[in-house]
């Protein structure tokens, strides 16, 4: 069954930002990784483009919401595209067959019995398209999130009854997996052992969504229309939208990637209309934490946000990666800071890994006809670099598995750092001036050059161009981790598991002219 994995569907009221770059990198590691390991997969990723935002952003550039949506999309689609992204589904909600989609889905939630009329009073923020807990009687509050005045509703809308699933979703939250990490499921658990109330899933004369059938001058709330979209995702344009295919094509996911502000609607909402409509239920749910700057909240208005397409041109792919995936634990709140960015850079990929590969490759050709050495001893397994490469293999793996990718690139990085160490012990620059010791060289230069080879192979997930270079300064292949052409076999776990054993590296084979695999940073101004 494929491996489905989500970001977000990303609100088009502006261009991508740091944080959905970061989400959607996090996401394209545990494709490539999960690919891999032989998985199919099938990664989602698109826009949620209706709404009152949207509605009011376009009017106020004077330009219709679909024009602003279309722009905005196409951005976020380039920009993905630079950063290599490894998407294979991409969708928007303006798309006909969401809407198609939309409505198979509500025909089912409304046949269930789960639809019902209500009057909706309350504070609402447009910008997180949400109702907020907040007295009726007090002067008009600011949302606490973007810390703008709310604005008073009262209409007559359609509910959805999540009152009725209370048990179910209460049994849902406390199974163990289904919400990571654990401080994340215990905020949800608190909300639901607090009562689950009906929610809206329509506005009334909003023209920019898609109309709820059967019922004139309603339109879908937003976050009813997206969250469906992850189902959307899983047919083709020509395809007939029949529902009870979607097993066959993926569904259900095995993992939503999202930030920790809209956990509730994919831990409690989401899974209550899939059970209405009778369909399956995702596996996971993983709300990661929020970036700052320099410790500070990033926000227009303090003229200190980070914007991804700039950090991709100074920085580039593999530095930017590293530090987000590498310096801040997957699922707590991190903070980027440009010295700390520019230190691990340099001193992890540039010194450490990057110097290790070239000065153990330039001595092995020089010494070696530019070749693989003779392995000698150091083709056993019981070797100390066999030995601590094996160690870092299980310990990457396992991290990996468990999104925790800096406990991933820790013991990556660690492998480097002993690879180094024992390089400096044997000083085989001092040993080859003796001819004696010629073989022992040899032997040493290989270890240390096929711990570089397993460096690059456990590093593909995380950064696959860097990988993909170190690869073939070894004259090895690249392993494929790229989304797979319609058509085209998905990589075999064999591949990767064979990838992975030491003595990958055969004596003899050419060795080409080293190169630099990562340029130092330079960051003489802020980003």
């Amino acid at each position: 069954m494929p491996f489905t994995l989500t970001t977000p569907l990303y609100y088009v009221n502006d261009r991508a930002h740091l944080g959905s770059t970061y989400t959607t990198l996090a996401c394209d590691a545990i494709a490539r990784f999960q690919r891999l390991q032989g998985q199919e997969v099938r990664f989602i990723t698109g826009c949620d483009e209706h709404g009152l935002k949207i509605q009011r952003t376009a009017e106020a550039a004077g330009i219709t919401p679909q024009a602003h949506c279309d722009a905005v999309s196409a951005g976020f689609r380039e920009l993905w595209q630079r950063w290599q992204i490894s998407h294979d589904r991409f969708i928007r909600t303006t798309d006909p067959r969401h809407r198609a989609v939309v409505e198979a889905f509500f025909a089912r939630v409304e046949a269930n019995g789960d639809v019902v009329e209500g009057r909706q009073q309350g504070w609402y923020c447009v910008a997180c398209e949400e109702f907020k807990d907040h007295p009726a009687g007090s002067e008009a509050p600011d949302c606490p999130i973007h810390l703008r005045p709310l604005e008073w509703r009262d209409e007559v809308n359609l509910f959805f009854r999540l009152s009725r699933y209370q048990e179910a979703i209460t049994a849902l939250v406390a199974r163990p997996g289904f919400i990571a990490p654990a401080s994340r499921r215990r905020e949800v658990e608190n909300f639901v052992a607090g009562g689950l109330k009906d929610f809206s899933i329509s506005r009334r004369d909003l023209p920019w969504g898609i109309p709820v059938p059967g019922h004139p001058g309603h339109t879908f709330y937003v976050w009813f229309d997206a969250l469906v979209g992850y189902l959307s995702a899983l047919f083709d344009a020509d395809d007939p939208i029949d529902l009870e295919v979607l097993a066959q094509r993926g569904w259900p996911a095995r993992l939503h990637v999202i930030g920790k502000d809209i956990l509730r609607f994919h831990a409690v909402f989401w899974p209550a209309m899939l059970l209405s409509a009778g369909l399956p239920l995702p596996e996971a749910v993983f709300g990661h934490g929020f970036l700052t700057r320099e410790g500070q909240k990033m926000g227009k208005s303090l003229g200190n946000v980070l914007d991804p397409e700039l950090l991709l041109a100074r920085c580039g792919r593999d530095a930017v990666r590293w530090y987000l995936l590498r310096d801040i634990p997957f699922g707590d709140d991190g903070d980027f800071q440009q010295q700390r960015f520019s230190d691990l850079v340099n001193n992890d990929l540039a010194n450490t890994i990057g110097n290790l590969l070239n000065r153990t490759s330039s001595m092995a050709r020089k010494w070696f006809e530019a070749a693989v050495p003779p392995a000698g001893a150091a083709a056993a397994t019981s070797h100390p670099q066999a030995v601590a490469a094996a160690r870092t293999d299980q310990a990457t793996v396992e991290a990996l598995t468990a999104l925790d990718f800096r406990g991933a690139s820790e013991a990556i990085l660690a492998l480097a750092q002993e690879a180094n160490g024992y390089l400096n012990d044997r000083a085989p620059w001092k040993r080859i001036k003796q001819p004696d010791q010629a073989l022992e060289v040899a032997a040493d230069l290989y270890a240390v050059l096929e711990a570089a080879r397993l460096v690059a192979v456990l590093l593909t997930p995380l950064l696959p161009e860097m990988a993909a270079r170190m690869l073939r300064q070894l004259g090895q292949a690249p392993l494929p981790s790229d989304a797979t052409a319609p058509g085209q076999a998905a990589p075999t776990a064999t591949a990767w598991m064979q990838a992975r054993r030491w003595g990958g590296l055969r004596s003899g084979d050419p060795l080409p002219e080293p190169e630099p695999v990562m340029q130092r940073l330079e960051l003489d101004s802020p980003l």
